[in-house]
Protein backbone atom coordinates (compact mmCIF):
# COMPACT_ATOMS: atom_id res chain seq x y z
CA UNK A 1 0.00 0.00 0.00
CA UNK A 2 1.10 3.44 -1.13
CA UNK A 3 -0.16 6.70 -0.78
CA UNK A 4 1.15 10.32 -1.84
CA UNK A 5 0.89 13.87 -1.06
CA UNK A 6 2.31 16.88 -2.78
CA UNK A 7 2.64 20.33 -0.85
CA UNK A 8 3.90 23.78 -2.35
CA UNK A 9 6.63 25.92 -0.47
CA UNK A 10 9.48 28.78 -2.06
CA UNK A 11 13.43 28.51 -1.65
CA UNK A 12 15.36 31.67 -1.52
CA UNK A 13 17.28 32.65 -4.08
CA UNK A 14 19.26 36.16 -3.73
CA UNK A 15 15.63 38.14 -3.55
CA UNK A 16 14.18 35.27 -5.43
CA UNK A 17 11.26 33.11 -3.90
CA UNK A 18 11.34 30.30 -6.25
CA UNK A 19 8.43 27.19 -6.60
CA UNK A 20 9.65 24.50 -4.81
CA UNK A 21 7.00 21.54 -4.65
CA UNK A 22 7.75 18.56 -1.94
CA UNK A 23 6.59 15.41 -2.77
CA UNK A 24 5.89 12.56 0.19
CA UNK A 25 5.44 9.16 -0.76
CA UNK A 26 4.93 6.44 1.41
CA UNK A 27 5.06 2.83 0.63
CA UNK A 28 5.55 -0.43 2.56
CA UNK A 29 9.02 -1.84 4.16
CA UNK A 30 11.61 -1.06 6.49
CA UNK A 31 11.17 2.40 8.64
CA UNK A 32 12.99 4.61 7.08
CA UNK A 33 13.18 8.68 5.92
CA UNK A 34 15.19 9.94 2.71
CA UNK A 35 14.75 13.51 1.19
CA UNK A 36 16.05 13.95 -2.23
CA UNK A 37 16.04 17.12 -4.60
CA UNK A 38 19.59 18.48 -3.45
CA UNK A 39 18.28 19.18 0.26
CA UNK A 40 21.53 20.65 2.66
CA UNK A 41 22.57 19.96 5.83
CA UNK A 42 19.84 22.15 7.54
CA UNK A 43 17.19 20.66 5.14
CA UNK A 44 18.53 17.16 5.55
CA UNK A 45 18.67 17.27 9.48
CA UNK A 46 14.34 18.27 9.34
CA UNK A 47 13.55 14.80 9.39
CA UNK A 48 14.97 14.93 13.32
CA UNK A 49 13.13 18.30 13.64
CA UNK A 50 9.59 16.93 11.83
CA UNK A 51 9.08 13.62 14.05
CA UNK A 52 9.82 15.06 17.13
CA UNK A 53 7.17 17.65 16.40
CA UNK A 54 4.73 15.17 14.79
CA UNK A 55 5.33 12.93 18.17
CA UNK A 56 4.81 15.83 20.32
CA UNK A 57 1.77 17.15 18.63
CA UNK A 58 0.30 13.59 19.26
CA UNK A 59 0.53 12.88 15.71
CA UNK A 60 1.85 9.01 14.73
CA UNK A 61 4.91 9.10 13.31
CA UNK A 62 4.58 6.49 9.95
CA UNK A 63 6.84 3.43 9.95
CA UNK A 64 6.76 2.69 6.50
CA UNK A 65 9.13 4.07 3.76
CA UNK A 66 9.12 7.37 3.62
CA UNK A 67 10.67 9.31 0.47
CA UNK A 68 10.42 12.95 -0.01
CA UNK A 69 11.43 14.69 -3.17
CA UNK A 70 12.12 18.68 -2.77
CA UNK A 71 11.36 19.61 -6.78
CA UNK A 72 13.25 20.79 -8.59
CA UNK A 73 15.80 18.61 -7.90
CA UNK A 74 18.74 20.86 -9.59
CA UNK A 75 17.55 23.86 -7.21
CA UNK A 76 19.65 23.73 -4.05
CA UNK A 77 17.66 23.96 -1.22
CA UNK A 78 19.20 25.38 2.23
CA UNK A 79 17.45 26.14 6.39
CA UNK A 80 15.01 24.55 8.18
CA UNK A 81 11.84 26.86 5.84
CA UNK A 82 10.51 23.33 4.52
CA UNK A 83 10.26 21.77 7.80
CA UNK A 84 5.95 22.66 8.15
CA UNK A 85 5.60 21.95 4.53
CA UNK A 86 7.74 18.14 4.91
CA UNK A 87 5.49 17.97 8.21
CA UNK A 88 2.05 18.49 6.38
CA UNK A 89 3.02 16.27 3.33
CA UNK A 90 3.77 13.20 5.44
CA UNK A 91 0.42 13.71 7.71
CA UNK A 92 -1.64 13.88 4.53
CA UNK A 93 0.16 11.00 3.09
CA UNK A 94 -0.71 8.93 6.56
CA UNK A 95 -3.60 10.32 5.80
CA UNK A 96 -3.69 11.94 9.27
CA UNK A 97 -5.10 15.14 8.03
CA UNK A 98 -7.20 15.97 4.75
CA UNK A 99 -5.37 16.17 1.48
CA UNK A 100 -7.77 18.06 -0.79
CA UNK A 101 -6.84 21.72 -0.20
CA UNK A 102 -3.26 21.12 0.31
CA UNK A 103 -3.04 22.70 -3.20
CA UNK A 104 -4.31 26.21 -2.26
CA UNK A 105 -1.57 27.25 0.22
CA UNK A 106 1.83 27.53 0.39
CA UNK A 107 3.97 26.90 3.50
CA UNK A 108 7.36 28.09 5.04
CA UNK A 109 8.02 27.83 8.90
CA UNK A 110 11.32 26.11 10.72
CA UNK A 111 9.67 23.40 13.55
CA UNK A 112 10.98 23.70 17.28
CA UNK A 113 10.79 19.91 18.54
CA UNK A 114 7.67 20.68 20.56
CA UNK A 115 5.66 21.66 17.29
CA UNK A 116 6.07 25.25 17.27
CA UNK A 117 7.07 27.44 14.47
CA UNK A 118 10.18 29.66 14.64
CA UNK A 119 10.29 32.48 11.88
CA UNK A 120 12.75 32.29 9.20
CA UNK A 121 14.04 34.85 6.61
CA UNK A 122 13.17 36.00 3.07
CA UNK A 123 9.10 35.31 3.99
CA UNK A 124 8.38 38.72 2.12
CA UNK A 125 9.37 37.46 -1.42
CA UNK A 126 7.54 34.17 -0.49
CA UNK A 127 4.26 36.20 0.20
CA UNK A 128 4.88 38.17 -3.25
CA UNK A 129 5.16 35.30 -5.67
CA UNK A 130 2.08 33.20 -3.59
CA UNK A 131 -0.28 36.45 -4.36
CA UNK A 132 0.50 36.58 -8.33
CA UNK A 133 0.08 32.53 -7.42
CA UNK A 134 -3.14 33.13 -6.09
CA UNK A 135 -2.30 30.85 -2.82
CA UNK A 136 -2.10 31.71 0.39
CA UNK A 137 0.76 31.80 2.53
CA UNK A 138 0.95 30.19 6.27
CA UNK A 139 3.96 31.65 7.78
CA UNK A 140 5.17 31.31 11.31
CA UNK A 141 3.31 34.31 13.79
CA UNK A 142 6.58 35.73 13.93
CA UNK A 143 6.56 36.65 10.45
CA UNK A 144 3.09 37.59 9.68
CA UNK A 145 3.34 41.23 9.81
CA UNK A 146 6.29 41.07 7.09
CA UNK A 147 4.30 38.81 5.22
CA UNK A 148 1.60 41.59 5.56
CA UNK A 149 3.04 44.25 4.08
CA UNK A 150 2.44 42.91 0.31
CA UNK A 151 -0.95 44.18 -0.91
CA UNK A 152 -3.65 41.75 -1.64
CA UNK A 153 -1.71 38.58 -0.47
CA UNK A 154 -3.86 36.51 2.33
CA UNK A 155 -1.76 35.90 5.54
CA UNK A 156 -2.33 32.66 7.81
CA UNK A 157 -0.38 33.09 11.32
CA UNK A 158 0.62 29.65 12.90
CA UNK A 159 1.84 29.42 16.08
CA UNK A 160 2.01 25.76 16.76
CA UNK A 161 1.71 22.84 14.05
CA UNK A 162 -1.89 21.66 15.29
CA UNK A 163 -2.95 25.67 14.58
CA UNK A 164 -3.39 24.69 10.34
CA UNK A 165 -4.02 20.85 11.28
CA UNK A 166 -7.26 22.19 13.29
CA UNK A 167 -7.66 25.33 10.60
CA UNK A 168 -7.42 22.08 7.85
CA UNK A 169 -10.69 20.43 9.34
CA UNK A 170 -12.73 23.37 10.02
CA UNK A 171 -12.32 23.30 13.36
CA UNK A 172 -10.44 26.29 14.33
CA UNK A 173 -10.15 28.15 11.45
CA UNK A 174 -7.28 30.86 11.16
CA UNK A 175 -8.23 34.60 10.25
CA UNK A 176 -6.18 36.15 8.30
CA UNK A 177 -3.39 38.61 9.21
CA UNK A 178 -3.86 42.43 8.79
CA UNK A 179 -1.70 45.19 9.77
CA UNK A 180 -1.46 48.77 8.86
CA UNK A 181 1.50 50.73 7.90
CA UNK A 182 2.07 54.30 6.71
CA UNK A 183 5.21 55.29 5.16
CA UNK A 184 6.48 58.46 6.77
CA UNK A 185 9.62 59.08 6.64
CA UNK A 186 9.70 62.43 7.91
CA UNK A 187 8.64 61.52 11.23
CA UNK A 188 11.48 59.04 11.68
CA UNK A 189 14.25 61.70 10.91
CA UNK A 190 12.40 64.34 12.83
CA UNK A 191 15.82 64.36 15.53
CA UNK A 192 18.41 64.69 12.36
CA UNK A 193 17.43 67.64 10.99
CA UNK A 194 18.97 70.27 8.58
CA UNK A 195 18.30 72.64 10.67
CA UNK A 196 20.84 72.15 13.53
CA UNK A 197 23.95 72.62 11.08
CA UNK A 198 24.60 76.11 10.63
CA UNK A 199 26.29 77.89 7.96
CA UNK A 200 27.31 75.55 5.25
CA UNK A 201 25.36 76.61 2.62
CA UNK A 202 26.60 75.71 -0.65
CA UNK A 203 26.67 72.27 0.90
CA UNK A 204 23.46 72.44 2.10
CA UNK A 205 22.30 73.30 -1.67
CA UNK A 206 24.32 70.63 -2.64
CA UNK A 207 22.52 68.43 -0.49
CA UNK A 208 19.06 69.67 -1.70
CA UNK A 209 20.31 69.22 -5.63
CA UNK A 210 21.62 66.01 -4.68
CA UNK A 211 18.16 64.53 -2.86
CA UNK A 212 16.24 66.35 -5.71
CA UNK A 213 17.59 64.21 -8.61
CA UNK A 214 18.92 61.17 -6.80
CA UNK A 215 22.59 62.00 -7.66
CA UNK A 216 25.82 61.26 -5.78
CA UNK A 217 27.92 63.37 -4.13
CA UNK A 218 30.74 63.77 -2.91
CA UNK A 219 32.11 66.13 0.45
CA UNK A 220 35.61 66.99 1.02
CA UNK A 221 37.21 69.31 4.01
CA UNK A 222 38.98 68.74 7.15
CA UNK A 223 37.45 67.49 10.43
CA UNK A 224 34.58 68.57 11.86
CA UNK A 225 33.31 70.85 9.61
CA UNK A 226 29.93 69.10 9.23
CA UNK A 227 30.90 66.48 6.79
CA UNK A 228 29.06 63.56 8.93
CA UNK A 229 26.72 65.75 10.31
CA UNK A 230 25.01 66.92 6.80
CA UNK A 231 24.99 63.26 5.56
CA UNK A 232 23.40 62.09 8.13
CA UNK A 233 20.89 64.49 7.60
CA UNK A 234 20.16 63.70 4.04
CA UNK A 235 17.27 61.27 4.56
CA UNK A 236 15.16 63.84 6.10
CA UNK A 237 15.18 65.59 2.83
CA UNK A 238 14.25 62.91 0.26
CA UNK A 239 11.03 62.07 -1.04
CA UNK A 240 8.64 59.47 0.29
CA UNK A 241 9.22 55.90 -1.57
CA UNK A 242 6.72 54.68 -3.32
CA UNK A 243 5.10 51.38 -2.24
CA UNK A 244 7.07 49.12 -5.39
CA UNK A 245 10.36 50.95 -3.40
CA UNK A 246 9.00 49.90 -0.41
CA UNK A 247 8.58 46.25 -1.31
CA UNK A 248 12.04 46.11 -3.08
CA UNK A 249 13.89 47.65 -0.04
CA UNK A 250 11.84 45.40 2.67
CA UNK A 251 12.43 42.46 0.53
CA UNK A 252 16.33 43.09 0.72
CA UNK A 253 16.09 43.48 4.01
CA UNK A 254 14.15 40.09 4.88
CA UNK A 255 16.56 37.81 3.19
CA UNK A 256 19.49 39.69 5.00
CA UNK A 257 21.14 39.36 7.93
CA UNK A 258 19.03 40.66 10.63
CA UNK A 259 15.90 40.13 8.84
CA UNK A 260 13.31 42.85 8.20
CA UNK A 261 11.78 45.24 10.76
CA UNK A 262 8.38 46.68 10.31
CA UNK A 263 8.45 49.67 11.90
CA UNK A 264 11.19 50.58 9.09
CA UNK A 265 8.62 50.44 6.71
CA UNK A 266 8.45 52.71 3.97
CA UNK A 267 11.88 54.50 5.16
CA UNK A 268 14.50 55.03 3.25
CA UNK A 269 17.49 53.11 4.11
CA UNK A 270 20.75 54.60 5.65
CA UNK A 271 23.73 52.32 5.51
CA UNK A 272 27.46 53.98 6.71
CA UNK A 273 29.93 50.79 6.57
CA UNK A 274 33.01 51.25 8.13
CA UNK A 275 36.03 51.89 6.36
CA UNK A 276 37.73 48.62 6.94
CA UNK A 277 34.34 46.69 5.26
CA UNK A 278 35.36 44.38 2.43
CA UNK A 279 34.23 43.92 -0.88
CA UNK A 280 31.99 40.92 -0.26
CA UNK A 281 30.34 43.10 2.78
CA UNK A 282 29.77 46.14 0.62
CA UNK A 283 28.71 44.04 -2.80
CA UNK A 284 27.33 40.85 -0.86
CA UNK A 285 28.35 36.99 -1.17
CA UNK A 286 29.60 33.98 0.81
CA UNK A 287 28.41 30.60 -0.19
CA UNK A 288 25.11 31.29 0.23
CA UNK A 289 24.95 34.76 -1.30
CA UNK A 290 23.43 37.23 0.81
CA UNK A 291 22.96 41.04 -0.04
CA UNK A 292 26.13 43.32 0.99
CA UNK A 293 25.79 47.46 2.32
CA UNK A 294 25.18 48.47 -1.56
CA UNK A 295 22.33 46.37 -1.70
CA UNK A 296 20.70 46.95 1.87
CA UNK A 297 20.92 50.91 0.55
CA UNK A 298 19.08 50.55 -2.78
CA UNK A 299 16.61 53.15 -3.16
CA UNK A 300 18.48 54.75 0.19
CA UNK A 301 21.77 56.35 1.17
CA UNK A 302 24.83 54.46 1.33
CA UNK A 303 27.21 56.48 3.45
CA UNK A 304 31.12 56.34 2.96
CA UNK A 305 33.04 58.29 5.50
CA UNK A 306 36.89 58.51 5.24
CA UNK A 307 36.17 57.29 1.70
CA UNK A 308 40.14 57.15 0.85
CA UNK A 309 40.71 55.12 3.98
CA UNK A 310 38.49 52.16 2.07
CA UNK A 311 40.70 49.79 0.45
CA UNK A 312 41.47 51.18 -3.26
CA UNK A 313 39.80 47.52 -4.21
CA UNK A 314 36.73 47.72 -2.56
CA UNK A 315 36.15 50.95 -3.79
CA UNK A 316 36.52 49.91 -7.34
CA UNK A 317 33.85 47.00 -7.27
CA UNK A 318 31.23 50.24 -6.58
CA UNK A 319 31.78 50.99 -10.10
CA UNK A 320 29.39 48.78 -12.02
CA UNK A 321 26.70 48.84 -9.38
CA UNK A 322 26.59 52.40 -9.69
CA UNK A 323 26.04 52.52 -13.23
CA UNK A 324 23.20 49.41 -13.66
CA UNK A 325 21.71 49.69 -10.46
CA UNK A 326 22.21 46.06 -9.57
CA UNK A 327 24.60 42.82 -8.49
CA UNK A 328 24.93 40.09 -9.95
CA UNK A 329 27.01 37.57 -7.25
CA UNK A 330 27.77 34.12 -9.47
CA UNK A 331 28.64 30.83 -7.70
CA UNK A 332 29.32 27.08 -9.27
CA UNK A 333 25.61 26.15 -8.82
CA UNK A 334 24.06 29.45 -8.98
CA UNK A 335 23.31 33.03 -9.39
CA UNK A 336 22.13 35.54 -7.47
CA UNK A 337 20.78 39.00 -8.68
CA UNK A 338 20.24 41.46 -5.49
CA UNK A 339 19.41 45.33 -6.35
CA UNK A 340 21.70 48.18 -5.90
CA UNK A 341 19.85 51.06 -7.03
CA UNK A 342 21.24 53.55 -4.35
CA UNK A 343 22.38 56.68 -3.91
CA UNK A 344 26.14 57.38 -2.48
CA UNK A 345 27.34 60.21 -0.15
CA UNK A 346 30.97 60.21 0.42
CA UNK A 347 32.63 62.41 2.60
CA UNK A 348 36.96 62.44 2.73
CA UNK A 349 39.58 65.01 4.14
CA UNK A 350 41.70 66.93 1.73
CA UNK A 351 44.96 65.25 3.24
CA UNK A 352 45.96 62.06 5.78
CA UNK A 353 46.34 65.08 8.69
CA UNK A 354 43.41 66.67 7.54
CA UNK A 355 44.34 69.99 7.76
CA UNK A 356 45.72 70.88 4.56
CA UNK A 357 44.80 74.88 3.17
CA UNK A 358 43.80 75.14 7.10
CA UNK A 359 44.85 79.06 7.48
CA UNK A 360 46.77 77.81 10.73
CA UNK A 361 48.93 76.06 8.60
CA UNK A 362 48.56 72.95 10.38
CA UNK A 363 49.04 70.56 7.64
CA UNK A 364 52.78 68.66 7.76
CA UNK A 365 51.79 66.64 4.86
CA UNK A 366 54.41 66.89 1.76
CA UNK A 367 53.07 66.65 -1.73
CA UNK A 368 53.60 63.12 -2.18
CA UNK A 369 51.56 61.98 0.94
CA UNK A 370 48.72 63.69 -0.51
CA UNK A 371 48.76 62.41 -3.88
CA UNK A 372 49.10 58.93 -2.53
CA UNK A 373 46.02 59.63 -0.24
CA UNK A 374 44.27 61.15 -2.82
CA UNK A 375 45.06 58.53 -5.69
CA UNK A 376 43.01 55.59 -3.72
CA UNK A 377 40.08 57.11 -5.51
CA UNK A 378 40.27 56.30 -9.35
CA UNK A 379 39.50 58.26 -11.94
CA UNK A 380 36.51 56.16 -13.06
CA UNK A 381 34.92 56.19 -9.63
CA UNK A 382 35.42 59.93 -9.28
CA UNK A 383 33.65 60.44 -12.39
CA UNK A 384 30.48 58.82 -11.41
CA UNK A 385 30.44 60.85 -8.82
CA UNK A 386 27.97 63.82 -10.01
CA UNK A 387 28.47 66.55 -7.74
CA UNK A 388 32.12 67.48 -5.65
CA UNK A 389 31.82 70.26 -3.10
CA UNK A 390 34.15 71.73 -0.58
CA UNK A 391 32.59 71.93 3.00
CA UNK A 392 35.42 74.73 4.66
CA UNK A 393 36.47 75.64 8.63
CA UNK A 394 33.61 78.44 9.14
CA UNK A 395 34.43 81.27 11.62
CA UNK A 396 33.01 80.75 14.91
CA UNK A 397 31.70 84.15 14.74
CA UNK A 398 29.84 82.60 11.65
CA UNK A 399 28.65 79.68 13.66
CA UNK A 400 27.08 81.85 16.49
CA UNK A 401 25.43 84.46 14.45
CA UNK A 402 23.19 81.78 12.40
CA UNK A 403 20.39 80.81 14.01
CA UNK A 404 18.17 80.33 10.71
CA UNK A 405 18.71 77.67 9.07
CA UNK A 406 15.94 76.29 6.73
CA UNK A 407 14.22 72.74 8.53
CA UNK A 408 14.50 69.67 6.70
CA UNK A 409 10.43 69.58 6.38
CA UNK A 410 11.14 73.05 4.24
CA UNK A 411 13.58 71.59 2.24
CA UNK A 412 12.30 67.78 2.05
CA UNK A 413 8.75 70.10 0.18
CA UNK A 414 10.97 71.39 -2.43
CA UNK A 415 12.74 68.08 -3.41
CA UNK A 416 9.20 66.87 -3.80
CA UNK A 417 8.11 68.90 -6.02
CA UNK A 418 10.79 68.61 -7.82
CA UNK A 419 11.31 64.53 -8.21
CA UNK A 420 7.36 64.91 -9.42
CA UNK A 421 8.02 67.21 -12.30
CA UNK A 422 10.74 64.27 -13.33
CA UNK A 423 8.20 61.49 -12.66
CA UNK A 424 5.60 63.28 -14.42
CA UNK A 425 8.11 64.05 -17.32
CA UNK A 426 9.59 60.57 -17.87
CA UNK A 427 8.80 58.21 -15.35
CA UNK A 428 12.28 58.48 -13.36
CA UNK A 429 14.75 61.00 -11.74
CA UNK A 430 16.93 62.60 -13.55
CA UNK A 431 20.24 60.57 -11.98
CA UNK A 432 18.35 57.51 -13.94
CA UNK A 433 18.14 59.38 -17.41
CA UNK A 434 19.27 57.36 -19.84
CA UNK A 435 21.58 59.33 -23.56
CA UNK A 436 18.05 59.28 -25.08
CA UNK A 437 16.76 61.22 -22.38
CA UNK A 438 19.10 63.08 -22.30
CA UNK A 439 18.37 64.43 -25.97
CA UNK A 440 14.94 65.31 -25.32
CA UNK A 441 14.95 66.71 -21.76
CA UNK A 442 17.90 68.31 -21.49
CA UNK A 443 18.77 70.61 -24.20
CA UNK A 444 20.50 73.76 -24.15
CA UNK A 445 20.48 76.84 -25.82
CA UNK A 446 23.59 77.51 -28.61
CA UNK A 447 25.73 79.93 -26.36
CA UNK A 448 25.31 77.21 -23.05
CA UNK A 449 26.42 74.07 -25.18
CA UNK A 450 29.93 76.72 -25.81
CA UNK A 451 29.93 77.14 -22.02
CA UNK A 452 29.60 73.56 -21.43
CA UNK A 453 31.93 72.82 -24.09
CA UNK A 454 34.55 74.95 -22.48
CA UNK A 455 34.22 74.28 -19.14
CA UNK A 456 34.72 70.07 -20.01
CA UNK A 457 38.12 70.97 -21.97
CA UNK A 458 39.56 73.39 -19.29
CA UNK A 459 38.60 71.26 -16.64
CA UNK A 460 39.47 67.87 -18.66
CA UNK A 461 36.38 66.14 -18.17
CA UNK A 462 35.26 62.55 -19.44
CA UNK A 463 32.05 62.14 -22.15
CA UNK A 464 30.38 60.80 -19.03
CA UNK A 465 30.80 64.07 -16.60
CA UNK A 466 29.33 65.85 -19.74
CA UNK A 467 26.09 63.80 -19.33
CA UNK A 468 26.23 63.79 -15.79
CA UNK A 469 26.45 68.04 -15.71
CA UNK A 470 23.56 67.80 -18.12
CA UNK A 471 21.32 65.66 -15.60
CA UNK A 472 22.07 68.14 -12.64
CA UNK A 473 21.34 71.02 -14.50
CA UNK A 474 18.28 69.63 -15.27
CA UNK A 475 17.79 68.89 -11.78
CA UNK A 476 18.63 72.61 -10.56
CA UNK A 477 16.08 73.64 -13.54
CA UNK A 478 13.32 71.40 -11.82
CA UNK A 479 14.28 72.93 -8.43
CA UNK A 480 13.15 76.06 -10.08
CA UNK A 481 10.25 75.01 -12.09
CA UNK A 482 11.99 75.90 -15.16
CA UNK A 483 10.75 73.95 -18.50
CA UNK A 484 14.27 75.00 -19.86
CA UNK A 485 17.70 74.52 -18.64
CA UNK A 486 19.05 78.11 -18.34
CA UNK A 487 22.16 79.95 -17.92
CA UNK A 488 22.15 79.92 -13.96
CA UNK A 489 21.62 76.56 -13.98
CA UNK A 490 24.27 75.03 -16.17
CA UNK A 491 26.73 77.59 -14.51
CA UNK A 492 25.76 75.74 -11.11
CA UNK A 493 26.08 72.58 -12.49
CA UNK A 494 29.39 72.95 -13.75
CA UNK A 495 30.18 74.39 -9.88
CA UNK A 496 30.16 71.32 -8.56
CA UNK A 497 32.48 69.42 -10.83
CA UNK A 498 34.85 72.41 -10.27
CA UNK A 499 36.54 70.14 -7.28
CA UNK A 500 37.64 67.57 -9.07
CA UNK A 501 39.97 69.35 -11.15
CA UNK A 502 41.31 72.08 -8.08
CA UNK A 503 41.59 69.59 -5.16
CA UNK A 504 41.69 65.43 -6.46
Amino acid sequence: MSSLAIVHSRAQVGIQALPVTIEVHLTNGLPRLSIVGLPETAVKESQDRVRSALINSQFEFPLQRVTINLAPADLPKEGGRFDLAIALGILAASRQIPSDDLSHYEFVGELALNGDLRPVRGVLPMALEARDAQRQVVVPYDNATEASMVSGASILPVKHLLDFCLHLQNITPIIPYCTEHTPDSATVYHIADLSDVRGQYHAKRALEVAAAGGHNLLMMGPPGTGKTMLASRMPGILPPMAENEALETATVASIAVGGFDADLWGIRPFRAPHHTASGVALVGGGSHPRPGEISRAHNGILFLDELPEFDKRVLEVLREPMESGYIIISRAAHQAEFPANFQLVAAMNPCPCGYRGDSNNRCQCNPQQVNRYRSKISGPLLDRIDLHIEVPNLPRAELRQDRTSESSADVRARVIAAREIQIQRCGKQNSLLSSKDIDSHCRLKENDERLLDTAIEQLGLSARAWYRILKVARTIADLSNSENIQTSHLTEAITYRRLERKKI
